[in-house]
This record gives structure tokens, C-alpha cells and sequence, in this order.
């Protein structure tokens, strides 16, 4: 299912300092004022008397707290805000509607921000009930941590000015000046001879974005889902050409063993795709880079 392009509206400040990937990296700014519009934030009823058979919500209801693991620099994904503490984004919002089916309301969750190199230690060793930010499910992965999902089906793509109309996909880019950060999979990707690219890494995605606003390179690469959030800060200077070359699906991770957990968090994310709560967050968040929306397949695996 389509809805129409959106484009945010209004002018906000958002002292976004940013970077990441799927991979993490550290915060830097991004050029120019971003314009992006207010960051949706939905409410879902917390459910009642809900019984699972698992060890870690069975922990997380005696504790009346749910802890979730997030990004906090990803802007209209997952992102926090350096002056009010709180975290908005696409993902928030799958983090919060999983939570309200387990049972917790917006006041019970407490998030934490993890960094891409620690999540499966972190996840292993208790210290969060589940994982939600850019977190693509691979076999090498599955060893370590469970998932549920995918929720989310990113892959590389590629961001521009909203001018330029001569970047149509990875295959356009002979001669093109196309920024990534050191040893990201997608700079990998790029630097493939097929594409004929000239690429500049750099230590954040923020820096190749300023670079991108200041003409210095043609392209930003990185997952899509994280180029619309900065398309979506901008949405009259850039645009995510929305040709994806790889293929990236995002779950929620949470302890390995736990299936009865892992069943109840793919039963919820099953729901709110339904009844319409995922198009919503979408719509409020990365949607608002102008990129359509398109309806994850369902029933999701199960794992």
C-alpha cells in the first residue's frame, strides 16, 4: 500500500548532531539551520494482564519498567534531544507500540542509548529487555541474539540535492563524488568498480551531509531509512533517490532463547502494521523526507 509524498511543513530547530548507521559513529552537525517540521509521537494503550511465558518480561512486570535499547543520533529515527532528554523517531515509535502490547505504558519505559559495537553483549547480558535502531537481521547475528521482524526493509541508497536530477540510482554515479563514513558497508559497497564513483570517507555521516548542502559532493550513501531522516530535516534541499542497492532488514533484538518473547513482540508488531499505527509513525517521521510508504508483507517470519 502507497500514501502520497509528504513534505514536512513548519520550521523547527533541531540541534541534531548526527551520524550513524547501522553501524554507529560519532555526532557532528550538519550544515545549515534543518527545517524538518515536529517529530511524530504516538500513544498506545498499554495492555492488560498480559501473560507471557518469559523470563524477561516476567522480570520487567515485578520491575513495573521496561528497558529499551535505542540510537539517540539518528534524526527522524531514532534520535534524542541534547536539551529535553527525550527521544523521537520511527523506531521510538515501534519501541513504544511493542511496549504497549507487552503492558507498559509511555511512563514505564525507560530507553537506553547503545552503540551499534555493544548491542549483542548488551542484549546477552540482560542489561536491556529489547533492541530497537537500525538492527539488520543476519545469520551471524542470529548465533548471538534472537529477532523479531523484519519490521523495517532498508538497504543502501543514496541522498542528493532535490535539484539534481542526473543521480537516478547506484548506476548513475560514473564521475560522481559520493561520501560515506570509514568503513561503513555501504562505502564498501560504493567504492566497487561497476559504479565508476569517486568516494570520500569521512568520520560522520553529518560531515558528508554539510558536504552534500555545500555542493563538495554529489551523493551521501548509507542505509535509506537514515538518509530519509536528514532528507526529512531538509525537505526542500535534499531527497533520497529511492533506488536501494542492497538489501538491509531491520528486527527487534532482544535475549536469544527467549521464543516466547520473541513470539509476542512479532504478534505486536503484526498488529499495529494492521490497524494502521506503523503507517501513522511513518508518516510523522521518515515519511516526511517525501518518500513513499510502503506496507511490510505479513504474517513475519518467526524465528
Amino acid at each position: 500500500m502507497r500514501i502520497r509524498k509528504t513534505a514536512a511543513a513548519g520550521a523547527v530547530v533541531l540541534a541534531l548532531a548526527m551520524t550513524a548507521t547501522a553501524c554507529g559513529g560519532e555526532s557532528g552537525t550538519a550544515g545549515d539551520k534543518p527545517a524538518g517540521g515536529d517529530v511524530f509521537s504516538g500513544n498506545y494503550k498499554a495492555a492488560k494482564d498480559v501473560k507471557v511465558d518469559s523470563a524477561v518480561l516476567k522480570k520487567a512486570q515485578k520491575a513495573k519498567k521496561i528497558t529499551i535499547g535505542v540510537k539517540a543520533d539518528q534524526p527522524f529515527l531514532g534520535f534524542q534531544d541534547p536539551s529535553t532528554k527525550k527521544y523521537s523517531g520511527f523506531d521510538i515509535e515501534i519501541a513504544k507500540m511493542v511496549a504497549a502490547d507487552l503492558g507498559f505504558s509511555s511512563d514505564q519505559i525507560e530507553f537506553k542509548t547503545i552503540n551499534s559495537n555493544s548491542r549483542e553483549t548488551t542484549i546477552s547480558k540482560g542489561a536491556i529487555d529489547y533492541y530497537v535502531g537500525t538492527y539488520t537481521i543476519n545469520d551471524e547475528r542470529k548465533q548471538q541474539v534472537g529477532f523479531a521482524g523484519p519490521y523495517y526493509t532498508a538497504g543502501a541508497d543514496l541522498l542528493v540535492a532535490k535539484s539534481d536530477k542526473s543521480i537516478k540510482g547506484a548506476d548513475s554515479l560514473k564521475g560522481k563524488k559520493v561520501c560515506s563514513i570509514v568503513g561503513s558497508t555501504p562505502l564498501q559497497e560504493i567504492k566497487k568498480a561497476k559504479y565508476g564513483a569517486d568516494t570520500i570517507e569521512d568520520a560522520t555521516y553529518s560531515d558528508c551531509v554539510k558536504k552534500l548542502i555545500d555542493g563538495q559532493v554529489q551523493a551521501v550513501t548509507t542505509d535509506d531509512a537514515i538518509l530519509k531522516g536528514y532528507a526529512a530535516q531538509r525537505p526542500e534541499k535534499l531527497r533520497v533517490v529511492g533506488k536501494p542497492f542492497t538489501k538491509e532488514p531491520y528486527g527487534v533484538g532482544m535475549i536469544k532463547d527467549d521464543k516466547a518473547l520473541r513470539d509476542a513482540i512479532t504478534t505486536a508488531l503484526e498488529k499495529h502494521i494492521k490497524n494502521g499505527d506503523y503507517q501513522r509513525a511513518y508518516e510523522g517521521t521518515l515519511g516526511k523526507s517525501g518518500s513513499e510508504y510502503v506496507a511490510p508483507e505479513t504474517p513475519l517470519p518467526r524465528y
